[in-house]
Order: structure tokens, then sequence, then C-alpha cells
């Protein structure tokens, strides 16, 4: 059906882009963080920008800036960098306030300090993954005629299937994470040891994408 649009083996790139998306990362993450804490508005806040920063990144692929990433070295080492800089600090901040914090679980989310945080922080995390950009590029290809003149319309059907994925996933994450904040907010306990985990996993996405 989307050969006339230039995209090869649609049934097979659908299911690779549904499994990107639901492979854990540190974007997911943070909207589901963003939603037990805050609840589900600022995680959609959060959401709508990951939705944005995938876009960027794949208009950014479709540019060629992947192959401009891969051909300095130096420039991906920074941005590389600077992404499991980011990453760490948001692993450290959730392990500080989970144990410098007077209450462990309120009975209520709470109080988003700044209503804007959620969305910057998720965009630069999103804007700071280059894996990202080389993936789409090496993804993408795959998947596309090479005998198609108009190569912008297969990469916009493939960004469209992968952000509808995407959409559908972080909205599933907002509202259940505030579905579980209400179930956990009667358990110090508990509250503190998922504020752990999810803290320790933004560590260890640093450190991944620091040793790469």
């Amino acid at each position: 059906m989307l050969e006339s649009f230039g995209v090869m083996n649609a049934g097979l790139y659908a299911l690779g882009a549904l499994a990107l998306v639901l492979a854990p990362g540190p974007n997911s993450i943070f909207v589901f963080k963003t939603s037990i804490r805050y609840g589900s508005k600022p995680a959609f806040h959060a959401a709508l920008a990951v939705f944005l920063g995938d876009a960027a990144l794949i208009f950014l692929a479709y540019l060629g800036v992947a192959a401009a990433l891969a051909s300095h070295p130096m420039l991906f080492a920074a941005v590389r960098i600077a992404g499991a800089a980011y990453l760490a600090y948001l692993g450290l901040s959730v392990l500080i306030s989970t144990y410098r914090g007077k209450k462990a679980g309120n009975a209520k989310p709470e109080t988003l300090p700044d209503s804007v945080k959620p969305f910057r922080t998720a965009l630069v995390l999103s804007l700071t993954n280059p894996k990202a950009i080389l993936f789409y590029v090496a993804f993408f290809s795959q998947f596309i005629n090479p005998g198609f003149d108009r190569t912008w319309i297969p990469y916009l059907v493939m960004a469209s299937i992968l952000e509808a994925f995407s959409i559908c996933w972080m909205s599933t994450l907002a509202l259940s994470g505030a579905a579980i904040q209400r179930f956990v907010s009667g358990s110090p306990l508990m509250s503190k040891v998922g504020n752990t985990l999810l803290g320790s996993l933004f560590l260890g996405f640093a450190g991944k994408l620091a040793a790469l």
C-alpha cells in the first residue's frame, strides 16, 4: 500500500518503529517520572517536547546532519558528552530530592515550580541524543525505494508512523504514571524506592552514553 509513496516493506518497518518507541529510554522514563511526580498535565507537556524533538532529529537526519556528525568525531563526542552530563544531572537531582525531601510520599502530586520545565527538559533530552540522528538515517534508509525520486515523501510517511506510535505510548505513560502516583501516595517507602530506581536509570543511561 505504501509502496506508491516510496516505502518498501511497510509492515516490517511498522514493527521496527513500534519496537523502537516501546524500548525504555531517557525520554519515556522522564515522561513517566514527570507524571508520577507532578501529574498527567506536566507529563503531557514533556511528551509534546519529545514529539517535537524527535521530529527535529528526523528532519536533521533527512538533511544529512548525521553524515556531518559521523565525519567530525569531535563534534559527535561533544554532543554525546553533553547529553550524558544532562542525564547524570537529572538522575542526581531525582536521588537528592528523594533522600533530602521532607516528605517521601505525598497524598497529592507535588506542586510544579515551573510549568515550562518538563517541556524544556524533555526537549533537551531529545536533542542531545546524537545516536538518534544516526539511527534514523540507518533505519529509514532500509525501507526507502532507491528508485523513488522524491525521497522526502517516504521520509515523511515513515516519520508520521513513528510519531503516531510515540504519541500513543507517551500518552499511555503520562496517564498511567498519574494512576500509579495515586496508588503509592500512601506509602513513603514505595515512593522512595520508585524514585531511587528512576534516578538510577538516568545515571545508568548517562554512563552508557558516556562510554560509547
